[in-house]
């Protein structure tokens, strides 16, 4: 066998379905994680300097804030190590159905081992679904904070519409009723929508939420490639090619 041949046969081997989404994947997760994390941590000064002063107002938000943070760095390494895991398991599907390495087949232990990948991915779709549209909740409290102080700036000529004009942070569950001052109104509004931990966080939130779609699109795609690898392997089953652990 020449030189291009044996490169021919590798390259054949390769999960290319499964290779793109762990790309996605990782970039997806480290978007996700590490934009979520430091946007949480500007969300909590932003609360803590503009609509709360008392420390008991937003200490269980801090408490939250905190847990999500531990939760992020839990779903870094999750998903760094099982989405090794579901490429390795693409290397095997992929070289067993084009039966690449001689005499190498697939077993009923492959096509149970992959079945179960595949109802994991399943789950992990459909609860990363829940996690993309909670991802969307910040982002659209700081959008209609964002054009609130638009409107602010149009209306600058008219100081009594401007004080009409506010945010209030306890309507959006980040704050108890009882907080005070809980909102920001007219121009003292328009200034935390000009300072600069206003601009990152927002943006922090924006790529966080790319992130989870990145991320769901990977497993999406995980679904695809791991759903196809295991009904060919169950061909190969029934055609009497596959062996017993």
């Amino acid at each position: 066998m020449g030189c291009y041949d044996c490169c021919m046969k590798c390259l054949g081997g390769v999960p290319y379905c499964s290779l793109v989404a762990t790309l996605l994947c990782f970039s997806g997760i480290a978007l996700f994680c590490g934009c979520g994390h430091q946007a949480l941590t500007e969300t909590e000064r932003l609360i803590e300097t503009y609509f709360a002063r008392n420390l008991q107002d937003y200490i269980t938000l801090a408490y939250l804030i905190q847990y999500f943070q531990y939760v992020i760095y839990g779903l870094a390494s999750f998903f760094f190590l099982y989405c090794i895991v579901l490429l390795a398991e693409g290397f095997y599907t992929t070289s067993a159905a084009k039966q690449t390495f001689g005499e190498f087949r697939s077993t009923l232990c492959g096509r149970c081992l992959s079945s179960t990948f595949i109802l994991i991915t399943y789950l992990l779709a459909v609860v990363w679904l829940l996690v993309f549209a909670f991802s969307a909740l910040p982002v659209y409290f700081f959008y209609n904070m964002d054009a609130t102080c638009q409107t602010i700036t149009v209306l600058t000529e008219t100081p009594a519409s401007i004080n009409q004009l506010c945010i209030d942070a306890r309507q959006y569950g980040l704050l108890p009723w009882n907080a005070l001052p809980g909102k920001a109104c007219g121009m003292t509004l328009s200034t935390v929508c000009k300072t600069r931990e206003f601009r990152v966080t927002y943006d922090l939130y924006i790529a966080a939420f790319a992130g989870a779609g990145i991320t769901l699109l990977a497993l999406l795609t995980y679904m695809v490639s791991t759903t196809y690898n295991f009904a060919v392997l169950r061909y190969l089953g029934r055609k009497g090619i596959g062996t017993r652990c």
